[in-house]
């Protein structure tokens, strides 16, 4: 006998909240309607108190969900609560993307493989550098500084306003990461092939102080993880110098792809369109 569950759309969110603001379903929309793809994808807004519930209704199946994406507040205690992590999830504390299978939550964290993927696409060999300097000590930069460890990257330097908080970072992750306050950040950037920027600084077009981009190598790739607005304030310096720039709206789309892969049962592309679509939408809806 056939389940008639199978024949059904398969269906996924994002949870968070708020969550109006995530581009999520405009990317995975994309997909479903390019592959032809029977299937749906919802932003459900979960309050703080409600994931635990939320988790075990998707543990049941009574969401009708195969799957979520998860943004904040919500990525630790998804990682907390699912049955199953896996190695990123675990290292990193957090999840971004959940599935289940035979009645148990598998979690998973892509913001490291979103990261290095975008690079990938836009500046082959960036990970050829031994040296690479990440502004910020938050969630962003616990994904950044797993990616750069796991593709091999030598010497990686946490900078934050906050020591203790980049020294907790470097210690969740081992050797070859190291911990610095910002009066340390001219001195770590010098000779570096690799400068990323995961804190909130040019977030919407906010001022910036001058950073002395010349202090990288000649050939070093500047990017920053803040998508709005696509050339931040950090990169216009960069580029200023002369520096290979990568914004960071290829990370949203890259860190997506493996979700719907476990979803939809299909490895999607991020190509032009793609993008386009996104730009499109954050120039009419900042």
């Amino acid at each position: 006998m056939i389940d008639s569950r199978e024949t059904l759309p398969r269906r996924a969110c994002v949870i968070g909240h708020p969550v109006s603001q995530s581009r999520s379903p405009l990317v995975h929309g994309y997909w479903l309607k390019k592959y032809g793809i029977a299937g749906e994808y919802l932003r459900q807004d979960v309050a703080p108190g409600e994931i635990a519930a939320f988790m075990d209704k998707l543990r049941s199946g009574e969401t009708g969900f195969v799957g979520c994406n998860v943004t904040i507040p919500h990525k630790m205690a998804a990682f907390e609560l699912a049955d199953h992590a896996d190695e990123n999830a675990t290292l990193l504390g957090a999840a971004n993307t959940l599935w289940v299978e035979d009645g148990r939550i598998h979690a998973t964290n892509t913001d490291g493989l979103g990261f290095a993927g975008n690079l990938d696409a836009a500046c082959p060999g960036w990970d050829y550098v031994e040296k690479a300097v990440v502004l910020g000590a938050g969630g962003g930069a616990r994904s950044v500084a797993m990616a750069l460890k796991q593709r091999g990257i030598s010497h990686i330097h946490i900078v934050n306003r906050t020591l203790a908080r980049a020294s907790e970072l470097a210690a969740r992750l081992g050797d070859r990461v190291d911990a610095h306050d910002m009066d340390r950040l001219s001195d770590v950037m010098a000779g570096a092939g690799l400068f990323v920027n995961t804190t909130s600084l040019g977030m919407k077009g906010g001022s910036v102080p001058d950073i002395d981009f010349s202090l990288l190598s000649a050939n070093a790739v500047v990017t920053d993880i803040v998508y709005v607005p696509l050339e931040t304030p950090i990169l216009k310096q960069a580029k200023a110098h002369g520096l290979k720039t990568v914004d960071g709206l290829g990370m949203l789309l890259h860190q997506a792809a493996p979700g719907f892969e476990k979803w939809f049962g299909k490895r999607p592309e991020v190509d032009a369109g793609l993008r386009d679509e996104i730009i499109a939408d954050l120039e009419a809806n900042g």
